[in-house]
């Protein structure tokens, strides 16, 4: 998956709240220092060099400095944003990495991003507060990563102008011109993971972007390829542990 664009190395400020609309974009950058993001509200997409996140406001997106990323809303999304010197004693992850965020570090993170008038002095306990929590969350792993063999791109090209396309990686291979033993082998080498599970993340990010646009479960099971929406529940209870429905009324600020 992709934004367009082009990475330029650009090094712009971080802002600490932005209200972005559906489908708003902000380009390729980068940051001097770690930035850790949060959508309070609405789905951001992230997008680094090595894939691509769908971000709910159950988690937040740690960015190390100069790494290049670029974001992209999926309805409208209120982005938090909270940039850290690289000296800061941080939770060393060194590569950009989604993090779960527990009730206490989504009020951390908005405390510090609401109140532009905080002293120094209670600003930087409440950065090494936020610091501090990041040691221990969980990653969650529902990553695309980034594909650079271009048979491949032009799998993920086709299932992304069409995610309801329910056809098998041989009937993908013949559309073009690759049989299904290279892609195969392919997906493992270049993806870490065999075409059906990079589907079955492939659907899910979709299905996010769809929940947080307002579909109904029907609908979404359809546009994303399901063979039914029990079969979309279900895939979505196992990758969350929970239905859609619940999952909704767990995250409330999913939709804008």
């Amino acid at each position: 998956m992709s934004i367009d664009g082009q990475i330029d190395g650009r090094s712009i400020p971080s802002s600490p709240i932005r209200t972005l609309t559906h489908m708003e974009r902000i380009d390729w950058h980068r940051h001097d220092g770690h930035q850790l993001i949060y959508p309070r509200r609405g789905v951001l997409r992230v997008f680094t060099a090595t894939g691509v996140w769908v971000v709910p406001p159950s988690q937040g997106v740690w960015i190390p400095a100069g790494h290049d990323h670029a974001h992209r809303a999926c309805g409208t999304t209120e982005m938090r944003a909270i940039l850290f010197a690289t000296e800061s004693p941080g939770p060393f992850i060194a590569h950009p990495t989604v993090l779960a965020f527990t009730p206490l570090l989504r009020e951390a993170v908005t405390c510090l991003t609401d109140d532009a008038g905080l002293e120094a002095a209670t600003r930087g306990h409440l950065e090494r507060v936020v610091l501090d929590l990041l040691r221990g969350v969980e990653a969650p792993q529902r990553f695309l990563p980034a594909l650079p063999d271009p048979r491949l791109r032009e799998v993920v090209a086709l299932l992304e102008d069409d995610p309801s396309d329910r056809r098998t990686l041989a009937q993908l291979g013949t559309a073009i011109g690759a049989s299904e033993r290279t892609l195969s082998r392919l997906f493992r080498e270049q993806a870490g993971m065999t075409f059906a599970q990079w589907r079955g993340q492939f659907r899910l990010h979709h299905a996010l972007v769809l929940l947080a646009e307002g579909h109904q479960v029907t609908r979404i099971a359809g546009a994303c390829g399901y063979a039914s929406p029990s079969a979309f529940i279900g895939a979505f209870r196992e990758a969350f542990g929970l239905t859609p429905g619940e999952y909704l009324r767990r995250e409330p600020d999913l939709r804008l």
